[in-house]
């Protein structure tokens, strides 16, 4: 009875012990926060990157943190990492009007202009870009209780609005189990990549003696078909292929 009485204290103790480590991991984190946004309001924008950027890379997933690390890289005139922090906040926060508004602006400032098409599927399914793959994963796991709650029911209750509700239930169990997965496919296959350096050399080979293809500038978005040695082979939505050095792209979804 002792042991039992001690290793239920043990217990109990180890798990305080990670209650108080994870508050103050959180105060830490939101003092760090705090003391970037202060940083950016008094228009010192590299001292705001840097915290920033060491909250983004203490493993902290948050789309407020990358929109404000966006907004700091924009008042430097890096137009390429100010996009790609938009575009990452874009995949967590999406219906945020501000990060929109300003993922426009920044987009003006594009020297390339190269448009990405819409897919047929964010066409059919439009509701898929203003959703994140969390949301519609609790939002199909909610459907799914209902769903075999309501078919369970059925064993009991026969009645005519029961087997209506049913219908209904299944209809946006079967979309919302689609949609679900078109945007797991969707995040997974990203391969999208942010030009950030001002001007960038796209190579016929990964050699830069190699023939120059053409010339991108910082905020274009391209794809990314693989890597090698240094290099990345990349096309544009108008079939356009080549190489850049790694170093001067960055993935929006990191590998």
């Amino acid at each position: 009875m002792k042991r039992f009485v001690c290793l239920v204290i043990i217990i109990l103790s180890g798990g305080f012990i990670f209650v108080d480590r994870a508050e103050a991991q959180n105060d830490a984190w939101a003092e760090g926060f705090f003391k970037a946004n202060q940083a950016y309001k008094e228009n010192r924008f590299q001292e705001a990157v840097d915290g920033y950027k060491q909250l983004a890379e203490s493993g902290h997933k948050n789309g407020h943190l990358c929109y404000n690390l966006g907004n700091a890289y924009f008042r430097l005139n890096e137009l390429g990492r100010a996009i790609l922090y938009y575009e990452r906040a874009r995949l967590l926060i999406p219906r945020d009007a501000d990060l929109n508004f300003n993922l426009r602006h920044a987009g003006d400032r594009i020297q390339d202009a190269v448009p990405r098409p819409q897919a047929f599927l964010s066409m059919t399914f439009f509701w898929l870009n203003s959703l994140t793959l969390d949301e519609l994963f609790w939002g199909f796991v909610i459907l799914n209780i209902l769903f075999w709650g309501i078919l369970f029911s059925r064993l009991f209750f026969r009645s005519e609005w029961t087997y209506y509700i049913f219908v209904v239930f299944m209809i946006v169990w079967f979309i919302a189990g689609i949609s679900f997965g078109l945007k797991w496919y969707q995040v997974k296959t990203d391969n999208r990549a942010v030009i950030l350096e001002p001007e960038v050399s796209v190579m016929a080979g990964p050699d830069i003696q190699d023939t120059l293809l053409f010339k991108l500038h910082a905020g274009t978005i391209v794809d990314c078909e693989r890597s090698e040695d240094g290099w990345h082979l990349i096309h544009l939505s108008d079939k356009k292929r080549g190489w850049v050095v790694s170093k001067e792209i960055e993935k929006i979804i990191k590998d």
